[in-house]
């Protein structure tokens, strides 16, 4: 079986069970598999449901939504029914998937959200009871995504001794000291590889990372490497050709305070495949993630490592990335020596339109991408973070003192004098947002220790905005730099060095800051060439010099 190199997440619910009226046909549930066919995209990641609900017939596990008798939400029983219908049909959701990417020449990973935290049972009377139990707080916004198991077994949880710190995060997951909860878990995967035509098994382990109480980790850790020892035997057991995938947080030395020893689990090839995820980015792009540390854990060993790509950054300007950001991004991972990137909830660019599919063409190749366009931005203050984001490692946004020079870095995968060499590059653009400066505020900048000089800078006025393309991030300037040839950024990491030299005193704002730090690489198709409708919207023959 070819090993994959790009790999398509698909979570089965927001672009298809939510979407489609019920009941839906075959038809519909195969556009799953369709959308992505004939692209550069290998492999579908298929997730089975939300953890502790599933989409499929399962006999082990239970179906979304069997326990509830009344929604408070349109969508969650519209899933319901889909699935339940597809089920009664005898063709159930996840027999579909596997069969169509078969037909059209993609493999398909089942992918298993392995911790979810529980919550309350609370039968509900009217829509005024489900409010009440939200306010009150017995009740959350996934409560109907629950299992009885959950309901029931609550002293099968990490938190179920009730003298954990309030502030730990994992206290409603089910705690893997007990057999029990390893078994429960282990049995919906044993399931799905024994009775569906699948290439592989996506554990989801970056979802929730906890799995033991935080004095119990060290005794946790090899009864967790056994469980995923475990798993890889099941998943083996029906072809050798099927892989074990890990969906991982990023941050190495985090997945062993949790009880996750990646190390031994490469050691004893346990694992086919490690998916880095930024966690500490949340759902948010990250063009500096780091893979390096993965890439050499596993060097030596038969197993790869994919980078999660996303592509949601939620700027006042952009919801997603455009093409130049992924561009940016995907080169970035495969400079670091990654063996492939999996497309991470890229399905809420659905429906799919050209925008899309020329994102996804030119990713296995960063030979490709090389000379075309690029953006690269560092991550900092947005509209929007999950609660898995650790903001406070951002260097963003960076405070201004009077005077002090303040530092950013911010790596890039561009060899610019090489294609400087070749007549393509077109302008080298780097931008920084600086929050609460005046008209008369003076700044130094300086990239890589060179200070840029002011005949090299456009100011944008964005004192104040009345309206914004998103949301409005009124005061300061836009500080932006069009780079002549000495003083391009190197590839590789890059430092930005910014010194407020003095402002308006009779201002009393908030401390200035850095908010936002952008670069973008621009290039030709050829010497001399015109940049045709790149930087127009213009017919096919019109073209723009």
């Amino acid at each position: 079986m070819p090993k994959p190199r790009i790999l398509f997440y698909h979570d089965g619910r927001h672009p298809l069970l939510y979407m489609y009226e019920a009941p839906m046909s075959k038809e519909e549930a195969q556009s799953a598999i369709d959308e992505v066919s004939g692209t550069a995209i290998e492999a579908v990641s298929f997730c089975l449901g939300e953890g502790r609900v599933f989409l499929h017939d399962t006999k082990v596990g239970e179906v979304w939504g069997h326990n509830i008798k009344k929604f408070p939400r349109l969508g969650r029983r519209r899933t319901n029914r889909n699935a339940v219908h597809l089920i009664e049909e005898g063709n159930d959701l996840l027999r579909i998937v596997c069969e169509r990417a078969h037909e059209l020449g993609l493999l398909l990973y089942p992918s298993l959200i392995v911790q979810q935290g529980s919550d309350n049972r609370r039968p509900l009377s009217s829509y005024e009871d489900y409010q009440a139990g939200m306010a009150d707080g017995s009740v959350t916004g996934l409560w109907e995504r629950c299992s009885d198991f959950r309901f029931e077994n609550k002293h099968l949880e990490i938190g179920a001794k009730g003298d954990l710190d309030p502030d730990f995060p994992g206290a409603k997951n089910l705690d893997f000291m007990h057999p029990e909860s390893r078994d429960e878990r282990f049995g919906i995967i044993e399931e799905v590889v024994d009775n569906y035509p699948v290439d592989g098994f996506e554990l989801q382990l970056q979802a929730q990372p906890y799995f033991f109480r935080p004095d119990e980790v060290d005794q946790g850790r090899p009864i967790l490497t056994e469980w995923i020892r475990r798993v890889h035997d099941v998943v083996k057991k029906g072809g050798g050709d099927r892989e074990l995938t890990v969906r991982i947080p990023l941050d190495l030395e985090f997945c062993d305070s949790v009880g996750m020893d990646l190390k031994e689990w490469v050691r004893q090839g346990l694992v086919d495949v490690i998916i880095g995820h930024d966690m500490e980015a949340g759902y948010m792009l990250n063009p500096n993630a780091d893979f390096r540390p993965l890439v050499e854990l596993t060097k030596g060993s038969e197993c790869r490592v994919i980078a999660a790509l996303l592509s949601h950054i939620e700027t006042d300007r952009l919801s997603e990335a455009s093409i130049a950001g992924i561009r940016g991004a995907a080169c970035n991972y495969w400079e670091q020596g990654v063996d492939g990137l999996q497309l991470w909830h890229w399905f809420y660019h659905w429906p799919y339109q050209a925008p899309f599919y020329e994102r996804v063409r030119e990713l296995p190749n960063p030979q490709v991408m090389a000379p075309r366009d690029k953006n690269y931005h560092l991550l900092g203050e947005t509209s929007t973070f999950t609660p898995e984001a650790r903001t406070s490692t951002f260097q963003l946004p960076a405070p201004l003192e009077m005077n002090v020079p303040t530092s950013v870095e911010l790596n890039i995968a561009d060899d610019l004098p090489r294609w400087g060499d070749a007549g393509r590059v077109h302008e080298v653009n780097l931008r920084a947002r600086v929050m609460d400066v005046s008209e008369m505020a003076r700044l130094t900048f300086k990239l890589n220790g060179t200070v840029l000089p002011d005949s090299l800078l456009r100011k944008i006025n964005e004192v104040y905005r009345m309206t914004a393309a998103r949301y409005r991030a009124i005061g300061g300037y836009w500080f932006i730099f069009k780079l002549d040839r000495e003083h391009w950024p190197v590839k590789g990491v890059n430092t930005l060095e910014v010194t407020l030299n003095e402002d308006d005193p009779d201002l009393i704002v908030p401390t200035p800051h850095i908010r936002d730090v952008e670069l973008d690489t621009k290039y030709l198709m050829g010497k001399n060439f015109h940049r045709d409708f790149v930087d127009a919207d213009l017919g096919p023959h019109e073209y723009v010099s």
